[in-house]
């Protein structure tokens, strides 16, 4: 993933969440919604967005590393 110069907000990731909430395991929604309910630094949101950013178009194995990655951030706010 590339590096992104903007700022997202968090109604930016909320809209990236529902876009790809399609694509994601089910079990990882409960771990957004309580995402959602907390405020966060603008890293970590900038680092969520990309983490959901084209998710539907990425390969089995970058599905499976972001997931991961996804699963980090998500239990550890």
């Amino acid at each position: 993933m590339s590096e992104c110069k903007l700022d997202h907000t968090p109604e930016d990731v909320q809209k990236k969440f529902e876009q790809q909430r399609g694509f994601l395991p089910e079990d990882i929604n409960p771990l957004f919604q309580s995402f959602f309910q907390q405020e966060h630094t603008q890293d970590i949101l900038n680092e969520v967005f990309h983490l959901l950013k084209k998710f539907d178009l990425a390969s089995e194995e970058e599905r499976t590393e972001r997931v991961n990655r996804l699963y980090l951030v998500l239990k550890n706010v």
